[in-house]
């Protein structure tokens, strides 16, 4: 069922751009206020540099080219690495984050022959965490309750499959293969994410294009694309953005295994202690597990993350 609306971030795609543009507004308000033997203040301006970024000549998203030779794909597409070049501590954090979660988004993709660079829309959509919009758009993929029922998720006081990153990731393969096969390109099955088919639609038939680089659109959808590619450029060659972050840093995968549940757990603070954890990490590691018991009913089934022994020290993680 196509709504006007399909999801909704609750903000996510402003804040961090307004957040990127506070940070260099404050980083330039603190270099330019030091003291009279400040270098800054004192007229040697080659203390300080802020440089601009580059857009490269060529720059495709899933494996379609984006006419960069129109001065407003361009311009767009240099507000969006601005953004997310200079807000360093959020797309630090990003990248970091990234090296846990993709792993599990990029398997899912390739399964439903959804292009590698979708995953770049998770990060767009929640910031790669278990958001939830004003709206009640939720998870990293940001689906409304209704959306995803219809998707065949789980949606309800015990259990709510939208955050569950695997079965999540799932169900935006679903919408977005939907999309795809509707528009006949990737582009406008992103944007159709974001602005919904129907409201896609609507400015298909006032505007009579067909194209996301030339459709008028509103300022969020019309920003969003630009944004994905941002990050994707960034994530894939961050030390050309000047970020340099070694291996050390990033996240890893937690080491896990999967229990299978298949009658009612009545407390997971005993459950969690029965399986070598506590409350809290089980919950960071299922936290489509929204009570603290688990009703099984009617012949179901759960499988629930267990992390591994000794996973919570961190040298336990340490490259060698």
């Amino acid at each position: 069922m196509d709504r006007k609306k399909w999801i909704r971030r609750g903000g996510f795609f402003a804040f961090f751009t307004g957040l990127g543009l506070m940070a260099v507004f404050m980083a330039t308000s603190v270099y330019s206020g030091g003291s009279e033997n400040d270098p800054v203040t004192t007229g040697n301006r080659d203390s300080f540099i802020v440089n601009g970024v580059e857009v490269p000549g060529m720059v495709t998203f899933a494996g379609e080219p984006m006419p960069l030779d129109l001065f407003d794909v361009k311009e767009s597409l240099d507000r969006e690495l601005l953004s997310n070049v200079y807000f360093h501590s959020q797309t630090i954090r990003l990248i970091k984050l990234a090296n846990r979660y993709f792993p599990e988004i990029e398997p899912v993709l390739r399964k439903n022959l959804i292009p590698d660079d979708f995953k770049y829309l998770a990060v767009a959509e929640s910031g790669l965490t278990q958001a939830v919009s004003p709206a009640d758009a939720v998870g990293f993929w940001q689906l409304l309750k209704t959306t995803a029922q219809e998707y065949g998720l789980e949606v309800g006081k015990e259990v709510d499959e939208r955050y569950h990153l695997g079965k999540s990731t799932e169900a935006a393969c679903k919408y977005l293969v939907s999309s795809y096969q509707k528009y006949g390109n990737w582009s406008m099955a992103a944007a159709s994410y974001n602005a919904g088919r129907r409201g896609m639609d609507e400015q298909i038939g006032r505007q009579k294009k067909e194209n996301y680089y030339d459709l008028l659109l509103n300022e969020e959808t019309a920003r969003y694309l630009y944004r994905v590619v941002a990050l994707k450029l960034i994530f894939e060659n961050p030390a050309a953005y000047g970020f340099d972050i070694s291996e050390n840093e990033l996240y890893p995968p937690i080491p896990s295994h999967r229990v299978v549940v298949d009658s009612t757990v009545t407390d997971f603070a005993d459950f969690a202690g029965e399986h070598g954890t506590n409350y809290k990490i089980l919950k960071f590691m299922n936290p489509w597990l929204r009570d603290t018991r688990l009703t099984v009913t009617g012949g179901k089934s759960y499988e629930i993350v267990i992390p591994e022994k000794g996973y919570r020290r961190a040298d336990a993680w340490e490259l060698p």
